[in-house]
């Protein structure tokens, strides 16, 4: 009987999100200020009244959804995880659940993470795009195949749904050659850029030195890391993960199933939106 605690990535942001914590609670209301302060900037305006389009800025898309996650966790003393993992970003807020880093360091490291893959985009223009209903051999053979761009799978969201990272044409190829093998829907999504691609090498190497400069504890219970899905406690491990992490596959499908297999019966999903949710009961109908 594990009580699993899980934290969403970038998408999940609405506007007025974390407002009802800093107005509620005197110590969501102190770590927010904090976090203002942190990032030189008011980002609870942008949050609590700000536009979809303005929430959509990377530079405050990945903190906001950190911040709501991670201030939500911090100020519930109920929450006990014994087992943690977030989907991309959310990796971050996890790290912050079970003590392998400071609030104010993992906030730090998720400002530098935006802004280094906000340049990789710059440097690269790239997309990705959701594919429905092909298997993950299927995708990634596919994938395989566009020999002239770079696509690759770049999230195991849940069975029948992976998202494909790469280059705008190869992304469009790919999208027809999906549909050619049988996929319900083959849809262009609008982010940035080919996160979780090698075309995020730049941004990598950015933030590879943030990691290493940043101070990692041993946890207090195991991550459910994205690159491979297993559970890690050593905070060298772990750091090495996180910085493979901007250019590897999310392995969400597999993380969730080897969280159920090493015992959990319960997911909590800590911060906006219930995607997660979603996916969880897709992977594991049975919880």
């Amino acid at each position: 009987m594990k009580h699993a605690f899980i934290f969403p990535g970038q998408g999940a942001q609405f506007s007025g999100m974390g407002k009802n914590l800093y107005d509620e609670n005197a110590r969501a209301k102190e770590l927010f200020e904090q976090a203002n302060e942190i990032l030189g900037f008011r980002i609870t305006d942008v949050m609590f009244t700000g536009t979809d389009e303005a929430l959509k800025q990377t530079n405050v898309t990945q903190p906001a959804v950190f911040l709501h996650s991670v201030i939500q966790f911090l100020c519930n003393p109920d929450y006990a995880p014994d087992m943690v993992a977030g989907h991309s970003l959310g990796e971050f807020s996890a790290l912050v659940a079970n003590k392998t880093l400071s609030f104010a360091d993992g906030l730090k490291l998720v400002a530098k993470r935006a802004a280094a893959m906000q340049r990789a985009c710059e440097i690269n223009p790239s997309t990705m795009a959701a594919v429905l209903g092909l298997d993950d051999a299927t995708v990634e053979k596919v994938c395989s195949e566009i020999t002239n761009e770079m696509v690759v799978a770049a999230n195991y969201n849940c069975p029948g749904q992976l998202v494909i990272s790469g280059s705008i044409a190869g992304i469009q190829d790919a999208c027809e050659k999906m549909k050619a093998a049988g996929a319900k829907r083959a849809l262009v999504l609008q982010v940035g850029g080919a996160f979780h691609s090698p075309l995020m090498a730049p941004a990598q190497e950015e933030l590879q030195a943030a990691i290493e400069s940043t101070v990692f504890s041993n946890p207090v219970c195991p991550v459910y890391q994205n690159v491979d899905a297993k559970p890690y406690t050593d905070a060298t491990d772990i750091k090495q993960n996180l910085i493979k992490q901007l250019t590897a596959p999310v392995r969400w499908t597999q993380t969730v199933q080897n969280m159920v297999a090493d015992g959990a019966t319960q997911f909590t999903e800590v911060g906006p939106g219930t995607v997660l949710q979603g996916l969880v009961k897709k992977i594991a109908p049975g919880l």
